[in-house]
């Protein structure tokens, strides 16, 4: 992809190993930020970020309300909260009614980030075991972006990643060692 403005990538059980294989071999020079929404217990943000900025010397952190989106930073999406994208490149935080059972959920992130980037954004899904994010990336597709999903073969819960293939035309079915160097070529 030419002129890649953003990468979100999303995921749910069986994801967080493969970020934390990912994130080392990420180049320290990309040109755009990258944000992630992961499913998980209320409360444990901080630990997240912690343990993601052990594995990158990327800059690693929660994203806060009304934050300008930098390239070349890491931004982990709050717990209990859905993340959305501003016009001006700025997060929202929001406090609605789970979606997919969850909150945050990545369908919600995936649409808001098509809305503002359109054919500027990449996304990736993960590891999972319900059909979060597929419908996000069904509209980022619309939005003319590229998507992209861990290959279920390699995914500890491959209901998700099979999901998305099923339902969306993906550009790039990855095995955990290929993400970092389709992450670097993004630029």
């Amino acid at each position: 992809m030419k002129n890649c403005e953003a990468l979100v990538i999303g995921g749910s059980a069986g994801s967080l190993d493969v970020l934390i294989k990912v994130l080392p071999s990420i180049n320290l020079d990309i040109k755009f930020p990258i944000i992630i929404v992961l499913h998980r217990k209320k409360g444990t943000d901080s630990l997240l970020s912690d343990l993601l900025s052990t594995k990158t010397k990327l800059k690693v952190k929660e994203a806060e309300e009304k934050e300008n989106i930098l390239a070349k930073t890491i931004y982990i999406v709050p717990s209990d909260y859905h993340l959305l994208f501003e016009k001006d490149f700025t997060f929202s935080l929001d406090y609605s009614e789970k979606v997919n059972y969850s909150r945050p959920s990545i369908d919600v992130t995936f649409q808001s980030a098509a809305e503002v980037y359109k054919d500027k954004l990449v996304c990736l899904l993960l590891s999972g075991s319900n059909a979060d994010g597929v419908n996000g990336l069904t509209m980022v597709k619309e939005f003319g972006g590229e998507v992209a999903v861990q290959n279920p073969k390699t995914a500890q819960v491959d209901y998700m990643p099979n999901q998305a293939i099923l339902r969306v035309n993906v550009d790039e079915i990855l095995d955990i060692e290929q993400m970092a160097d389709y992450i670097n070529k993004l630029n």
